[in-house]
């Protein structure tokens, strides 16, 4: 949760001075840095994080970040006049698709054999 107060707060805070995509850009790049660090840790019981979660990682939270997030944005702003609105209900788009890969691409459960 800490991760998505710090992209809201940055977003809000950037985006009538950088636009929505910029905006969402920097937000996104510092909430994923420590989402990566948290995650990888906690959530998932990585012993450590490596190169290849972190390539994972930026690969899969870029695309639901940087592509899913903003088009989300653009789509919902059609409905809906509330910026905060609008950016909490697309990091909620997110926050499942981002799981979802961490779960099955990034930190995939391995089963130890007997």
């Amino acid at each position: 949760m800490v991760n998505t107060a710090i992209d809201m707060a940055l977003f809000l805070l950037l985006q009538g001075w950088l636009g929505i995509v910029a905006a969402n850009f920097v937000s996104t790049s510092a909430g994923m840095t420590f989402s990566f660090l948290v995650n990888g840790r906690f959530t998932f019981r990585a012993e450590r994080p490596t190169l290849r979660a972190a390539g994972l990682f930026l690969a899969t939270t870029g695309v639901t970040m940087w592509v899913l997030q903003p088009i989300v944005i653009h789509l919902l702003l059609e409905f809906l006049d509330t910026m905060w609105l609008v950016k909490f209900l697309a990091i909620g788009v997110s926050f499942v698709a981002n799981f979802l890969a961490y779960r099955f691409v990034v930190w995939p459960v391995r089963h130890r054999k007997a």
